[in-house]
């Protein structure tokens, strides 16, 4: 359905633009394959500690498998099996679940756990750790769960501001994984600018795969009248892609979790469209949305390529080692 364009290239009337990169990262696809052998292997039900990933549809075929996905872990049986989410916990939930005898599964996102190590280095080091991020995000929540007195949360570059730190205090700064870049970025900026002394931390925190969806979003949004996102609005990546969208010039732009959720108003006067999706999208919702808008005559749907993506992660150690005992 699509052909691969050099960026550049001139749009043409009743077009679709769609971002490659888009769709599964390799931490989504590590958690949901997670979850598909674990009731494979263990048999239903396997509980999971939030949606594995922030994706409605992801989680109702899950569910449709024999996953039960759980709020907190005092809903989970003593000796079940759980998964973590790719989201990640902080240390007092392995705790809890230690304390109820259950068989964990941790498929928390590799460049998460690199947060969380991250934010014990510091905090053993006696840094104030400035954690950029959304309150009552459960990756926030796991990492500041690593040094809980020693984070200092920061949601926007205004709450900048308001920050007051006794002289001489040693001062890091982290960051959630699925924000936008510039944002970000504006935030550390106005943070040196206060706090000349603030370190960073090793790398950047913000996972490659929310970086290229945002390059690739910029890319197909100047050239776009809209631009459609397809994302739960529950992640943090898909609702950035939207601002991001027009900030980068598109005329319109919107979030869908379908494409039952598409407003034919929205397509009026509208010769380019762009479309892509979050991390933690399955692609075959993207393609419905392109069979969408071929059916109103907006086809020749050409990708856009901005990066190329190669990232695998292994299975988590637990799950590999049951895997390998059962010869699978």
């Amino acid at each position: 359905m699509t052909s691969s364009v050099e960026l550049g290239m001139p749009t043409v009337g009743g077009s679709v633009l769609l971002a490659d990169p888009r769709g599964y990262c390799a931490g989504v696809d590590r958690a949901v394959i997670t979850v598909e052998k674990a009731l494979d292997l263990y048999g239903a039900p396997v509980y999971v500690r939030k949606q594995i990933v922030h994706n409605k549809h992801v989680v109702q075929n899950l569910a449709a498998r024999g996953a039960i996905f759980v709020e907190e872990l005092d809903e989970v049986p003593e000796g079940s099996t759980v998964v973590f989410s790719a989201h990640g916990v902080s240390p007092a939930v392995h705790a809890q679940a230690a304390e109820r005898q259950l068989k964990t599964i941790d498929a928390t996102c590799p460049l998460v756990t690199k947060v969380h190590h991250e934010a014990k280095r510091f905090a053993k080091e006696d840094y104030r750790i400035l954690l950029i991020g959304h309150a009552g995000h459960e990756e926030v929540e796991g990492t500041a769960g690593e040094a809980p007195e020693h984070i200092t949360l920061v949601e926007h570059p205004d709450d900048v501001d308001a920050l007051e730190f006794p002289e001489g205090t040693r001062l890091s700064w982290l960051s959630q994984t699925t924000l936008s870049v510039d944002e970000t970025m504006e935030t550390v900026r106005r943070l040196r600018e206060k706090f000349p002394q603030l370190e960073d931390p090793p790398s950047d925190d913000i996972c490659y795969a929310t970086q290229n969806r945002q390059v690739a979003v910029k890319e197909i949004a100047k050239d776009a009248d809209l631009v459609i996102v397809v994302g739960s609005a529950n992640s943090s990546n898909s609702v950035r892609l939207v601002e991001v969208a027009l900030e980068a010039g598109a005329s319109a732009s919107y979030r869908i979790d379908d494409v039952s959720e598409i407003d034919d108003a929205w397509l009026e006067g509208v010769s380019v469209v762009g479309v892509t999706s979050g991390a933690s999208v399955p692609d075959d919702l993207v393609q419905d949305v392109l069979a969408y808008l071929a059916e109103r005559g907006i086809g020749d749907a050409r990708a856009i390529r901005t990066a190329e993506e190669s990232l695998m992660f292994a299975l988590p150690p637990e799950l590999r080692r049951d895997l390998k005992s059962a010869g699978q």
